[in-house]
């Protein structure tokens, strides 16, 4: 059985320092690594032609760089690198800042996945800061990418290979939570499933299967909570139990209008729990124009 206190520090790739940061978000323990998940997901699954690239979308290509890296000091401290690249329908040029590493990484003649945004202005095409990987290797592009929210000096790869290294720990090891009688009455997966598949979906379609299940989890564990609650006050606390000599007639003897039968039937209702112990909590609403204004309240005595 894997130990889901365990504390956050001593998960592989974390140590004090990251531990802090971990902190900040919430995590303390690898429950809570696991459990904390992605505000949304990126596709970098599906390339697309630099032809059909549009200004201001976020968008993965594949293509090969057609020269060696240019480098261009635009002031102190700020330098520029660009690389242009080529697919079968265009030419793109993907640009850099104050990355000086980069100079190394790519060669002609091999192929490159780049995720960014897409800056197009007349004949030129051009993707800022990528993201980006050689071709055969899928850990920024080829697939769906979860997005978290973090703090600084936590950086989303960072936190994302953090998350990974987590779930490798409770691979298919994770109790289910739920009775089995119910995950096959609502077709939910089960609990190992629904965790790495929020985390790291295959496809948008595995992605809804495993929100589903953990969103009925989430639900039904607020409901029992209530019903929990509801059940303390009804059995073990006593609310003011009225005289029953004391009756509700010499004050509807006194309105101005009659009242239904709708209403009357409520009030005796309401009459009948104020003489009980047990405590009432109850709201009476009605329609527009049936006067609830005069007689309609939530109570808890």
């Amino acid at each position: 059985m894997v130990d889901l206190q365990k504390e956050i520090k001593y998960v592989k790739g974390v140590g004090p320092n990251r531990a802090l940061l971990l902190n900040r978000l919430g995590i303390y323990t690898l429950k809570d690594l696991i459990t904390y998940y992605p505000r949304t997901h990126e596709d970098r699954s599906i390339p697309k032609n630099i032809i059909d690239l549009l200004h201001g979308e976020e968008a993965l290509i594949e293509a090969m760089p057609v020269s060696r890296m240019s480098e261009i000091r635009i002031r102190k401290n700020f330098t520029m690198y660009k690389l242009i690249v080529r697919d079968e329908t265009g030419t793109c040029q993907i640009t850099w800042y104050n990355q000086p590493y980069l100079k190394t990484i790519f060669k002609t003649g091999h192929m490159y996945r780049f995720f960014g945004k897409v800056n197009r202005k007349y004949k030129t095409t051009d993707i800022v800061s990528p993201v980006f990987d050689e071709v055969g290797n899928s850990k920024n592009t080829g697939k769906i990418i979860p997005i978290y929210p973090t703090t600084y000096n936590l950086p989303q790869n960072t936190l994302r290979k953090i998350i990974e290294t987590g779930l490798s720990e409770v691979d298919e090891k994770l109790e289910d939570t739920l009775p089995k009688y119910l995950t096959d009455k609502y077709k939910l997966c089960n609990l190992n499933t629904a965790i790495k598949q929020i985390h790291f979906p295959d496809n948008f379609e595995k992605f809804n299967i495993a929100r589903k299940r953990l969103v009925f989890e989430e639900l039904l564990s607020m409901q029992l909570a209530l019903l929990s609650l509801k059940s303390k006050v009804t059995t073990e606390l006593d609310g003011i139990s009225l005289d029953k000599n004391v009756k509700m007639s010499e004050m509807i003897d006194r309105l101005p209008f009659k009242l239904t039968k709708a209403q009357l039937k409520v009030l005796e209702e309401i009459d009948n729990d104020l003489e009980d112990v047990k405590p009432m909590n109850r709201l009476l609403q009605g329609d527009v124009g049936s006067r609830k204004d005069c007689c309609s309240f939530n109570c808890n005595i």
